[in-house]
């Protein structure tokens, strides 16, 4: 069986992936497109019985998937899970860090204990999968690793005070990991979104540029993959956009985004 490499096509079918937030959204749908890969799906988040429906829908494509109710900022929850698909398989070949949460407030509406939920999450639950899952895919010398961050990580955005910096974050970690990973023979894909139909982003109240279906959210994830690319992002013409808009002189970059977005 080929393995996971930063420099092959992984081959999901058969292979062990960890979904983290993978009840909806992205996550879901990333899961539906490995187990229609065949890959072993395992589906982790918040709510039994979201998690539940999840697993039934992998069952449904014909793919061997099992559930647990984890809370990433729960490290026990993590350990416990780790171990249990550990004890059953013995590898784990894809950990997808999908679990996030957002919370679009300007300054003045924002309150301390939003920021510290948001970074929990969205930093310490990464870290905390992180830390459970290296050894045995350091061990291994095969595997990948998964981050699904934000295009908001780019550079800052109105209504993203704290979304956006955890965001940023998750991907100078992904830079910093490949340097160590690589050379080990272990992947890390840094997946960038724009705007995906999600239940987190029904409740904009804004344009979203380029909205594209989750379902093609996770082709595009599995295709980056297979085509062994450290950067995922998508669609194209939104990200690329942005990503040119980061290199502007703050001048001009401020008064870009305030005049795309109004605000």
């Amino acid at each position: 069986m080929q393995q996971i490499s930063p420099t092959t096509s992984p081959r999901l079918h058969g292979k062990v992936s960890i979904i983290t937030g993978a009840a909806q959204g992205i996550g879901l749908a990333t899961a539906l497109k490995f187990a229609q890969e065949g890959a072993i799906v395992i589906v982790c988040d918040v709510k039994q019985a979201t998690v539940d429906d999840a697993v039934k829908k992998c069952h449904d494509l014909g793919a061997e998937a099992q559930g647990f109710m984890v809370d990433v900022t729960q490290r026990d929850m993590v350990d416990a899970t780790v171990k249990a698909v550990l004890d059953k398989f013995g590898r784990i070949d894809v950990l997808v860090n999908n679990a996030g949460i957002t919370q679009d407030a300007r300054l003045q509406k924002m309150t301390l204990e939003q920021f510290d939920r948001v970074i929990d999450v969205n930093l310490r639950g990464v870290f905390n999968c992180l830390d459970a899952v290296l050894p045995t895919l350091l061990a291994q010398g095969s595997g990948g690793i998964g981050v699904v961050s934000s295009v908001a990580g780019y550079s800052g955005l109105p209504k993203a005070l704290v979304y956006g910096p955890t965001k940023a974050a998750l991907i100078n970690l992904c830079e910093s990991l490949y340097f160590d990973l690589h050379p080990r023979g272990n992947a890390v894909y840094l997946i960038n979104p724009g705007f995906v139909e999600t239940p987190a982003t029904a409740g904009n109240q804004f344009a979203m540029p380029a909205l594209m279906p989750a379902a093609d959210a996770a082709k595009e994830i599995l295709r980056g993959m297979e085509n062994g690319r450290f950067h995922i992002h998508f669609p194209r013409r939104f990200t690329n956009w942005l990503r040119l808009a980061r290199l502007l002189p703050y001048r001009w970059y401020f008064a870009l985004i305030h005049k795309v977005t109004g605000l």
